[in-house]
């Protein structure tokens, strides 16, 4: 039988040194996140929700507890290209073209050009960036540059998408745009999405679950399966049923603030 778990955390905690003492980041997380599912994290700034995400990434290492990332350990599942990662900024090199940001990490695992090229117009096609191949960064708007960050992050077909908050220095309307074309993504693409949020409306449209966490040290204080239906169109945020969810998610995050260590 197929495991279905792609992340897979137990007592997991992190504390980091710094000049002052030590800070305890993340403590006593227990999570798990099933193939296929879209798990948003939402708590307020320095709770964790990113240094669990780069845990995941093995861009840290935990001090205590168990992580697996599809069974394996977050450095062997690196090594095994098991995850692409979406940063809050784009991160795109300006004297690249688009299509040859996209073809980075393509570049540096060795695939050969024959495959680079097929790749990059896979993936353009699915993040709607056909015909913008040849242009460079400063001529895209902000969006389509968090878009171009998506298709590299898509471009070795990785299970697992690792999503730091890429839509927050946005406005208003080009981030409802990508929230609903994530959505579109994912139901096309079957992957795995791990999805670091500050919005409560973003968290409850784009989810299959949410996960609330405390204040520093990160802990959960509520997971929340979500019912909605999947592609929903943005005015589902007016019913009942999505601000019942709200709801319960601002409860949470209140709760959190009220926890005593």
């Amino acid at each position: 039988m197929v495991n279905s778990s792609v992340i897979s955390a137990q007592s997991l905690n992190f504390t980091f040194k710094t000049n002052d003492g030590p800070v305890h980041a993340l403590r006593d997380m227990n999570l798990t996140v099933n193939r296929g599912e879209f798990v948003s994290f939402i708590g307020p700034s320095g709770c964790g929700k990113t240094t669990f995400l780069r845990v995941v990434a093995a861009l840290e290492h935990p001090t205590g507890g168990q992580i697996t990332v599809n069974g394996m350990s977050p450095d062997e599942a690196r090594r095994n290209r098991a995850y692409g990662y979406v940063f809050q900024a784009a991160g795109l090199y300006p004297w690249r073209t688009i299509e040859k940001n996209i073809k980075l990490p393509l570049e540096v695992m060795g695939f050969d050009r024959a495959e680079q090229d097929r790749r990059v117009s896979n993936v353009m096609k699915l993040v709607d960036l056909e015909g913008f191949g040849k242009k460079f960064p400063w001529q895209l708007s902000g969006g389509m540059q968090q878009r171009t960050g998506i298709a590299r992050a898509l471009a070795f077909d990785a299970e697992l998408l690792l999503m730091d908050e890429p839509f927050g220095a946005l406005d208003e309307i080009v981030r409802d745009h990508l929230n609903e074309q994530l959505l579109q993504l994912w139901a096309r693409t079957g992957k795995t999405i791990g999805f670091v949020t500050h919005s409560i409306t973003e968290a409850v449209y784009l989810s299959t679950r949410i996960v609330v966490m405390s204040p520093r040290p990160g802990r959960i204080i509520d997971v929340i399966d979500n019912p909605l239906p999947r592609e929903c169109a943005l005015d589902i945020r007016d019913t009942p049923e999505f601000l019942e969810i709200a709801h319960r998610v601002r409860t949470g995050l209140r709760t959190g603030h009220a926890y005593d260590d």
